[in-house]
């Protein structure tokens, strides 16, 4: 695991992991706070939900820009390679491209995470309200 996080590139993988961490814990503070709650807003509290829902949104959304920067330096690479020798590696383009997958699926990951959460909890508060 580790190896993947230093091939996704710090930069990106850090960003994302710190997005895990404050979308998990946006989603266990609002919900065990509404679900110890006496008095629960659902509109108010389906908002709140929504909002750690549209943080893993932001997490793919920046696995998808560090994929595109990983391309874009690739594709630069290929140039610069292709201009002093003549000739590329298909291998080598189809293991840079591998490489600028990580950061995505981890976003993606992210974000199916957050729709996780957000499915579990918001049903769980559904039904802690209509058993009262």
């Amino acid at each position: 695991m580790k190896n993947l996080f230093y091939q996704g590139g710090p930069f990106f993988m850090g960003a994302l992991t710190i997005l895990l961490i404050i979308t998990t814990t946006w989603f266990i503070y609002h919900f065990i706070f509404s679900y110890n709650s006496k008095k629960i807003n659902q509109e108010k509290l389906l908002r709140l939900f929504g909002y750690g829902k549209s943080m893993g949104l932001f997490a793919l959304t920046t696995g998808i820009l560090g994929q595109m920067m990983g391309l874009s330096a690739m594709f630069s690479s290929i140039k610069e390679v292709i201009e002093k020798t003549g000739d590329i590696d298909p291998m080598l383009v189809f293991g840079a491209i591998r490489v600028t997958m990580i950061v995505t699926i981890y976003g993606i990951l992210i974000y199916l995470f957050s729709l996780v959460l957000w499915f579990i909890a918001s049903t769980m508060i559904e039904k802690k309200l209509n058993n009262k």
